[in-house]
């Protein structure tokens, strides 16, 4: 019989060779997808937040297209070098929320920036500009996070970054455990788009981390389009659901990826056969350098009244956007 080794024991990992190989240059993507010249001049994008992409979200992708609806969401482009009013670099204001790598904005439930790596940088990231030098709850272990969220008696710590599937298991296992000792914490809830771009991370470790922690209840993925979710994606999902976490989804409405009905609903048919409940469908950011993806609030709400006439009520997921300084996300439909 197999045998695997324990999170704190290091070894070889299929996935970290994986995210070591992504792409992080233009030229070679556009070489990979069989693009046409005109389409990799138009390619830019700002310095300080470059291209990375898992070759095997790259293979998802269709070849000769520069319109690929994966496509754009990673390939950075002129547009985002476009001063445009109202879209900044906090969006959100979470430095005014966030202390010592927590960002606290809801009540009972306070957000750990677990790390600021993630396997790859959305074009549309509100987190593009984060600070994460100075905001980060690993510092000291997690410790002093942990003594905060104990001395708040948070009921729920949602682990998130960058994307928290970026830290080892030993990593993971370590800042489980430190929650697990919190008395009034009743869930840990983990948002992460490493399932769906890089399902490697899916692997025998991680499946063993989540199986001894079980107040991680809930895992948020972040998927926009259905032809992400490939049978790859299906099986690290699969073994994901195996260990008891309920598996929801947050997509971003996104002008030229998914902003029309048919695309919206094939994504939530694929998303609920791969065992996946839809949850949030959230109206763009306001970062700046995103403002090319924005789908304006009434052809958004057009769009979700769509979705209510064609899908079942489970597999709707509410239209929303993160007003700063709201107890909660504001329903826009």
């Amino acid at each position: 019989m197999m045998t695997f080794p324990s999170p704190a024991e290091p070894s070889p990992s299929r996935w970290q060779d994986q995210l070591k190989d992504a792409v992080r240059d233009v030229g070679e993507l556009a070489a990979l997808l069989d693009l046409p010249a005109d389409a990799v001049q138009a390619a830019g994008g700002a310095a300080d937040f470059p291209l990375l992409v898992p070759r095997a979200f790259v293979a998802r992708m269709k070849k000769g297209d520069p319109r690929d609806p994966l496509l754009l969401q990673v390939l950075p482009t002129v547009h985002e070098a476009v001063d445009v009013p109202g879209f900044t670099a906090d969006p959100l204001a979470e430095t005014e929320f966030a202390d010592g790598g927590l960002v606290r904005k809801y009540r009972g439930r306070s957000l750990l920036v677990t790390t600021g790596a993630c396997p790859v940088h959305c074009r549309y990231c509100f987190r593009r500009s984060f600070p994460y030098s100075e905001q980060l709850a690993a510092r000291d272990g997690f410790e002093a996070a942990a003594a905060a969220l104990e001395a708040d008696g948070t009921e729920e710590a949602i682990l998130s970054g960058g994307d928290p599937l970026s830290l080892s298991d030993r990593k993971l296992d370590a800042l489980l455990g430190r929650l697990d000792a919190l008395p009034a914490l009743k869930r840990v809830r983990i948002h992460t788009r490493f399932p769906v771009v890089l399902p490697a991370r899916v692997d025998a470790g991680l499946i063993r981390v989540l199986e001894r922690h079980p107040l991680v209840r809930v895992i948020v993925l972040h998927s926009n389009h259905p032809r992400e979710l490939d049978a790859s994606v299906e099986a690290a999902l699969a073994a994901l659901r195996a260990t008891g976490v309920v598996l929801l989804n947050q997509a971003v409405l996104l002008a030229g990826v998914n902003d029309d009905a048919d695309t919206l609903a094939a994504h939530c048919e694929r998303l609920f056969d791969c065992g996946v409940l839809p949850y949030y469908l959230h109206l763009l950011d306001p970062v700046a350098g995103a403002a090319h993806f924005d789908v304006d609030a009434d052809r958004a709400r057009a769009l979700h009244a769509e979705l209510l006439a064609r899908l079942p009520g489970y597999l709707v997921p509410r239209l929303v956007r993160e007003i700063p300084g709201r107890a909660s996300k504001t329903p826009i439909a």
